[in-house]
């Protein structure tokens, strides 16, 4: 008996061990990255791995000439919206340089930082003139009308711009934050490209300050699409924290403490974070700087910034006054269209947020009871693994992550056969009477897409044109990035409130990427080796 019993713990561990092995965080990052490559736009590079893709918007600009050929495409479609995609690189910057250690081990960092200065070499295009960003090529209408692969569009490609006479502090407010958080990846591998995205980071924060008022009033074409419902206050708040985080200038931490009461950043306690609603993110700042002791004359007013962020945090957890809603399989629900935008952002300043209250040697105090620094990080990894697999349907709302994901994705270039497969023009409408409701799997696999993800009871519908659902967003993935490799990194040893930063990364002809990371402690100095992917 005690042998058969024995045979059969032996056997339930060889037959079951994914069940139970978690998840493969590492891997996961890869496929996140790889993402945003199909996502381009403009002269795809010689080092480009997702092959089906080619050129694309190649005269950008040109009609209002600019120079506009470049930046990522959104979503499923293919129009660039300035304010979503400058959202997603300042968090793909964020998480690099706070995980950038963590990223390094997996041989990825250099191509998370590739995915960021491909956003920053396009906005940087997008900010010819101090007082002039261009916010929109294309337009959502015309574009929607159409089925087309990027490489084949037909459609028009007016550029829409922000300016003294018809201003956009949203927009030019999350651009400044995008080019100084973008700074601080760039500053010790490249500091002269470092030190132009601060120039334009400090320009277009003087801009969206000074000259006031919301984006989707100049530009008129993003209100159906990327409409700024929160309007502006909580961008320049935003904007004003990443410009202190990248220069350490006292002006700008003088700006969160002088303004925080009026533009809401001590008032407003949020149920969400994203691309149009940024004070849980300067919350988050904010309170990282009053844990590094550099509140000064400020600390009442950062006090009170500390929280609102906490609000969200025990919202979160299920420990607030007023918790944001789950579905039965655990994962957090703010609404039908693209939820899983939501969870992303949430994972990422749960996770964030512990290694900061970690450093400090503080719990979180909620309503509902204190939680430990590990309570919000195991319940980030559990929105992280619901989104990976594990939930009621076992279904990863990763594409190309695990065995069973999203087939037939609501995403133009994925469903179309690739152009270098068959060159043959798609037409605008001849797009939808061919591809778009064909039922079969995606012909191009969109590896590492984060789509819309599941509803209020974790039911899901794997079909094309069921957009809330199967549509994919650059900044579902780049909130993610972060967190993924802090998963797979671990704690690291070293304190998150330290100003950790890159020192150097070269490429070396053994194709070995050698990524250094100090702290202020130059004794816990790291060297690694690692072989590039």
């Amino acid at each position: 008996m005690a042998r058969s019993v024995a045979f059969l713990q032996v056997l339930l561990l060889v037959l079951v061990p994914s069940a139970f092995a978690g998840h493969d965080y590492a891997n996961a990052l890869s496929k996140g990255i790889l993402f945003f490559e199909a996502q381009r736009s403009g002269y795809l590079p010689s080092d480009q791995r997702v092959k089906w893709r080619s050129h694309s918007g190649l005269h950008d600009g040109k009609a209002s000439g600019v120079d506009l050929v470049g930046g990522y495409y959104d979503a499923g479609d293919n129009v660039k919206f300035g304010l979503p995609m400058a959202f997603t690189v300042t968090m793909m910057s964020w998480g690099i340089s706070e995980y950038g250690k963590q990223m390094a081990s997996t041989g990825e960092l250099g191509h998370a930082m590739k995915a960021v200065k491909w956003g920053t070499d396009y906005l940087m295009k997008a900010h010819p003139q101090p007082n002039v960003l261009y916010g929109e090529v294309g337009d959502g209408n015309s574009d929607h009308y159409c089925w087309q692969r990027p490489e084949d569009m037909t459609t028009p490609r007016t550029a829409y711009r922000v300016d003294v006479n018809n201003p956009g502090s949203d927009l030019a407010g999350e651009t400044a934050a995008a080019m100084a958080s973008a700074s601080i990846v760039f500053r010790h591998s490249d500091p002269a490209y470092s030190n132009e995205l601060l120039r334009h980071a400090k320009q277009l924060f003087q801009f969206a300050d000074k000259y006031r008022g919301k984006y989707d009033s100049s530009i008129r074409v993003a209100q159906k699409y990327y409409r700024s419902y929160s309007g502006y206050d909580d961008e320049l708040l935003w904007a004003a924290a990443w410009m202190y985080q990248a220069t350490n200038d006292q002006y700008y931490l003088d700006y969160l403490g002088e303004n925080g009461d009026a533009m809401g950043g001590t008032g407003w306690a949020m149920g969400e974070f994203g691309w149009d609603v940024k004070y849980v993110g300067a919350q988050l700042l904010v309170s990282k700087f009053l844990l590094q002791g550099k509140a000064g004359k400020h600390a009442a007013v950062f006090e009170r910034y500390q929280q609102k962020a906490e609000y969200f945090m025990c919202a979160c957890l299920g420990k607030g006054s007023r918790n944001v809603r789950r579905t039965p399989g655990g994962l957090l629900f703010r609404q039908r269209w693209n939820n899983l935008q939501f969870v992303s952002t949430a994972a990422f300043s749960l996770t964030v947020y512990s290694d900061y209250l970690t450093s400090a040697g503080k719990n979180l105090r909620c309503s509902g009871g204190t939680a430990a620094p590990a309570e919000l990080l195991s319940f980030a990894k559990s929105q992280v693994d619901y989104i990976l697999g594990d939930n009621p349907r076992a279904t990863s709302y990763m594409v190309g992550y695990g065995s069973t994901f999203p087939q037939q994705v609501h995403h133009r270039a994925s469903s179309i056969v690739s152009i270098k497969v068959n060159p043959s023009f798609v037409s605008c409408r001849g797009g939808y009477d061919t591809w778009y409701g064909r039922k079969g799997s995606d012909p191009n696999l969109l590896v590492g897409a984060i789509v819309g993800g599941p509803d209020a009871y974790d039911n899901f519908a794997d079909e094309r044109d069921n957009f809330e659902q199967t549509e994919p967003a650059t900044y579902n993935n780049a909130p993610l990035i972060g967190v993924l490799a802090r998963l797979h990194g671990g704690n690291a040893g070293y304190n998150q409130l330290l100003p950790g930063k890159f020192f150097a990364q070269i490429v070396a002809p053994s194709r070995l990427i050698f990524t250094g990371w100090v702290s202020r402690n130059f004794s816990m100095l790291i060297v690694r080796g690692i072989c590039s992917q």
